[in-house]
């Protein structure tokens, strides 16, 4: 039996963002593990099934819809800056396993497509404060399918100084590629809180800066990590996928590739193709978990990390 919670969270900029929970109703969590979902995406309808799969394996599963996404306030598909958003993630999610209750308790990220950058933007932030990532088609580079020509590129980040919220950017339908499964791509065009229509110049623009910075510094990459793709994912580049793993100096680190599976491995595939990617994500949870020797390792670093703060403060 899973529980579930919503509430909600003011930002930095007095914003009010949404914020829910899915967790083992009578047992006391393994771990932690914070969602980063997708562009255009919310948390609470379309990682619903996602949440609650984690949550029966034993997991406190925690969302939060970004500024202009979801049941968050702002315009809607609109990301003004990438930081501020990164930003109001970390403040959220730290202020949970900081309560009392989650200390000592291990932390994974969990980030789908746009969400994967988001958490590798998390880790980047606070090295030391994860103990892993779960990245799931992450946006470390936009598929050449989906990006404009470059003279194009160059002409919209132009326009996105004077016009930076205008939805002109063209591209092909993200739903139609995305989402293997007919029906589930039918619920996301029914999901009033899924964004539609073309990217907003300025939300284009923080997204190309943010795969570029990404797949520039990959080598930087030291959370221990797994990344998913789907072989035939038109979103964003598995090729990126595969040298992230290649080349990222985490010394825990899994890459797998799906063939024939698209983008949306979390939601969009057929149940069986769900049932591999999902025992897999658990698998690799739960063996770091045991890893851990019932927390001690996880309660020895918390001390450590609360030790470098004071030094630094």
């Amino acid at each position: 039996m899973v529980m579930y919670e919503e509430d909600f969270v003011f930002n930095s900029r007095g914003m009010n963002l949404f914020t829910c929970v899915w967790k083992p109703a009578k047992e006391e969590p393994k771990a932690l593990i914070f969602l980063c979902h997708g562009y255009a995406m919310e948390s609470s309808i379309s990682l619903k099934s996602a949440a609650t799969r984690l949550a029966k394996a034993g997991f406190a599963v925690y969302g939060i819809d970004y500024e202009g996404h979801g049941k968050s306030e702002g315009l809607n598909g609109y990301i003004s800056n990438f930081d501020d958003l990164v930003d109001d993630v970390s403040i959220h999610y730290s202020s949970i396993c900081e309560r009392e209750k989650n200390k000592g308790k291990m932390r994974f990220l969990l980030g789908e497509s746009m969400g994967g950058a988001v958490a590798l933007l998390l880790a980047r932030k606070k090295p030391n404060f994860w103990d892993g990532a779960v990245l799931v088609a992450p946006m470390c580079k936009l598929a050449d399918e989906v990006k404009p020509h470059p003279i194009v590129i160059s002409i919209l980040i132009k326009l996105s100084w004077f016009i930076p919220t205008w939805k002109i950017v063209p591209g092909n339908d993200i739903i139609d590629i995305a989402i293997k499964e007919p029906h589930i791509r039918d619920q996301v065009r029914e999901n009033k809180y899924c964004y539609k229509g073309r990217p907003r110049l300025n939300t284009a623009y923080e997204l190309l800066k943010v795969s570029l910075d990404l797949e520039k510094n990959l080598h930087q990459v030291s959370i221990p990590f797994i990344v998913i793709h789907g072989e035939e994912d038109k979103v964003t580049d598995k090729g990126v996928s595969k040298l992230l793993y290649e080349v990222a100096s985490s010394s825990d680190k899994t890459f797998k590739l799906y063939p024939n599976m698209w983008h949306a491995l979390l939601y969009g595939e057929t149940l069986e193709n769900s049932g591999i990617v999902f025992g897999d994500i658990i698998n690799w949870l739960e063996d770091r978990v045991s890893d851990s020797n019932g927390g001690l390792e996880r309660e020895l670093k918390h001390g450590n990390d609360e030790l470098m703060l004071l030094k630094h403060n």
